[in-house]
């Protein structure tokens, strides 16, 4: 049972064999996926798209807290907030960036252009540079905006 298992590693830690051996098993598994890494240029290039995503939504977050990957303080309620505010923001942001997006696509198709999948493809929810960082905002509860309708 994994409660057997995870109880015996609980009590004894690294000393047992059985510790020893999920080791050996993980080493295995990696060295098994290092191999299947450098013989496939399909796994290597997913990892990349992969890592390139997580960069590009990282540098989005950096820009919306002004540049600011440190967080000052060492409070861990106070990381917390600015993780999950920066959170909250970023999907606010991307929210409005795939409407306005979607809403584009619908228009330039209904105009008969053509719009391909690499073009798809290559739109990204993280565009800032309509996006006013500075200055008066004003909310209105009142103005709900369209349902998003997404169609290929």
């Amino acid at each position: 049972m994994p409660s057997a298992i995870l109880q015996k590693l609980g009590i004894h830690g690294r000393k047992t064999k059985l510790y020893k051996a999920f080791r050996e098993l993980g080493r295995v598994r990696r060295t098994i996926f290092l191999c299947e890494y450098i013989q496939n240029t399909q796994v290597q290039q997913a990892i990349q798209q992969a890592t390139t995503k997580i960069e590009s939504y990282n540098s989005f977050c950096d820009w919306i807290t002004f540049g600011g990957e440190r967080i000052m303080t060492g409070d861990p309620i106070e990381q917390e907030k600015r993780v999950r505010y920066t959170t909250l923001i970023a999907n606010n942001i991307m929210l409005h960036n795939v409407q306005q997006l979607t809403q584009i696509i619908k228009d330039l198709r209904s105009d008969n252009n053509t719009i391909t999948e690499p073009m798809l493809q290559s739109l990204s929810p993280y565009m800032t540079d309509h996006i006013r960082r500075y200055g008066d905002f004003v909310l209105n509860i009142d103005n709900v905006p369209e349902p998003l309708v997404y169609e290929m």
